[in-house]
């Protein structure tokens, strides 16, 4: 496990579809996104495993989540982390939409 002096910094990467979690300047983790109209549709989510542990993945996602909020949009958790996050965390639940197969099919084809 790697510590760091530094506290990390959770960066929006709207060109890349995601957020990325940096510890020292350095990218150790993302949440992965497409947006769907007004819906933020969270994929993916990981962090390196010299970094595990560190509870970074709940920050990534928490500060992503309350972007969203702030942007006015909602979130679907097709991720499974973004999903259990969202069960320990009920203060995103009015902007949190279903998975539903209609955003399942739509996201296969964003993704190619």
């Amino acid at each position: 496990m790697t510590q760091s002096s530094a506290a990390p910094a959770v960066e929006r990467r709207d060109n890349r579809h995601r957020y990325e979690i940096l510890v020292d300047g350095k990218r150790v983790g993302l949440t992965a996104y497409r947006d769907r109209g007004e819906q933020r549709v969270f994929y993916h989510t990981e962090v390196d495993d010299a970094f595990a542990g560190q509870g970074l993945a709940a920050q990534l996602v928490h500060e992503a989540l309350t972007d969203v909020r702030r942007s006015g949009k909602r979130i679907v958790p097709v991720c499974p982390y973004v999903a259990k996050y969202l069960t320990r965390h009920e203060e995103f639940n009015d902007i949190a939409d279903p998975v539903t197969p209609e955003v399942l099919r739509w996201l296969g084809t964003e993704l190619g």
